[in-house]
């Protein structure tokens, strides 16, 4: 069965990882209450600096950031979205995002991505 994932390229702050890891940890409970098969939050352990194109390239990552490369995962897109509605609308994702998030959004890539090939 092919699932739908939501993929998400971040920068991070080093000394924000502690926090970027609390926040993501109750983001993830949310997302897997309302559906979500799987979530999964990656650090950076060899992502050099490509001449042209890399993790830290498209995020414009500075000295003190590391890259978090995040996906969700879903049974397909119409259930994505069904789980996305109940997360918006879930009083604890509208408290979080009073606060200041421990990296920069604006510099947030993430999109959704039908799965090709599962092996």
């Amino acid at each position: 069965m092919a699932h739908y994932i939501d993929g998400f390229i971040v920068p991070v702050p080093k000394r924000s990882l502690k926090a970027y890891r609390a926040l993501a940890r109750k983001c993830s409970k949310i997302w897997l209450e309302h559906g979500a098969l799987e979530v999964r939050e990656c650090v950076a352990d060899d992502v050099p600096y490509g001449k042209r194109t890399s993790f830290p390239r498209s995020v414009k990552m500075k000295r003190n950031e590391t890259v978090v490369f995040s996906w969700i995962i879903y049974k397909s897109r119409s259930h994505r979205d069904s789980v996305m509605k109940k997360v918006m609308a879930d009083p604890r994702m509208a408290q979080m995002m009073k606060g200041t998030p421990p990296f920069d959004a604006k510099r947030m890539i993430f999109g959704g991505f039908k799965v090709i090939l599962e092996a």
